[in-house]
């Protein structure tokens, strides 16, 4: 795979979570952030809330050691498959210090072929912020079409988002 790592998804463990909290990504991406893992666990959001975590969530894992010097070495991302009515609808996070090595398109694949595993007759799509440019176009090589543009609430304020549909 060109030096690229492959990349295999798993349950998503409470170790996970915490770690996921630790990241910190540099402005203007600081938006991603997630609040402690203490003040996810006692707001009982998202992957802190065990019911959610087990139906939603899973860990991204480098499956070589393409990661290796990361706190937790095997721990690449994230992904969310947020279900719908017909349409699974993915969020994911790479590892801040995985960014920039050309490995998006590779990890967006594997989350997208996952969602499309778990629910094969669903549609897959994706919400981007549209300032967003770097992580679009990543979604872009990864087989996913802009589709609409809309304005959504979101922990950070009102952002114009991008939806995009996964077409491999």
């Amino acid at each position: 795979m060109n030096g690229l790592p492959s990349f295999t998804l798993c349950p998503l463990t409470e170790a996970h979570g915490s770690a996921i909290c630790s990241w910190r990504y540099e402005p203007p991406y600081d938006v991603y952030n997630f609040p402690s893992w203490e003040t996810m666990l006692e707001r009982r959001e998202q992957f802190a809330d065990p019911a959610i975590r087990d139906e939603q969530f899973a860990a991204v894992l480098a499956a070589d050691d393409a990661a290796a010097g990361l706190e937790a070495p095997e721990l690449a991302g994230f992904a969310q498959f947020f279900p719908l009515i017909g349409v699974t609808r993915i969020g994911l996070g790479l590892h801040p210090a995985l960014r920039g090595r050309g490995w998006g398109e590779a990890f967006v694949r594997a989350i997208a072929d996952e969602a499309k595993r778990r629910q094969p007759d669903h549609d897959i799509d994706l919400e981007v912020a549209v300032w967003n440019e770097r992580a679009r176009r990543v979604y872009e090589r990864a087989g996913f079409v802009v589709t609409d543009r809309y304005v959504v609430q979101t922990p950070t304020g009102v952002n114009e988002v991008y939806c995009m549909v996964y077409e491999p």
